[in-house]
């Protein structure tokens, strides 16, 4: 009985825009940024990391190098702040978190391309 209305409220608060998208991904995330009174959209974009979680928790981590400095950001799929996601490119990866990718640095941090049809 209880699980029902849960189930219920989580099928009301899932976003049906997200796309198909894996560990591995390159993606660009647009995040509604809230200054004062003042809304604007900011772009994150890096690579997928890890995936957690399912239906309305789902969370994705981003990774990305910014001067130098690798910066990662935890994103709730479907949070009313990110505005969209857009893959930009895919990697075959072997497996379903990618942290190794935090101790590498330069070309070894590259991941092999999957070319889609």
């Amino acid at each position: 009985m209880i699980n029902v209305a849960i189930d219920k409220i989580n099928k009301s608060n899932l976003k049906s825009d997200v796309p198909d998208f894996a560990v591995g991904d390159n993606v660009k995330v647009n995040v509604k940024i809230k200054e004062g009174e003042k809304e604007r959209i900011q772009l994150f974009q890096g690579t997928v990391i890890a995936k957690d979680g399912g239906s309305s928790l789902e969370t994705f981590t981003v990774r990305r190098i910014s001067h130098g400095i690798g910066v990662e950001r935890v994103f709730p799929v479907h949070s009313p702040f990110i505005d969209s996601i857009e893959v930009v490119s895919s990697a075959h990866v072997r497996r379903a978190k990618l942290y190794f990718l935090r101790e590498l640095v330069g070309k070894k941090a590259r991941l092999k391309e999957k070319f889609r049809k």
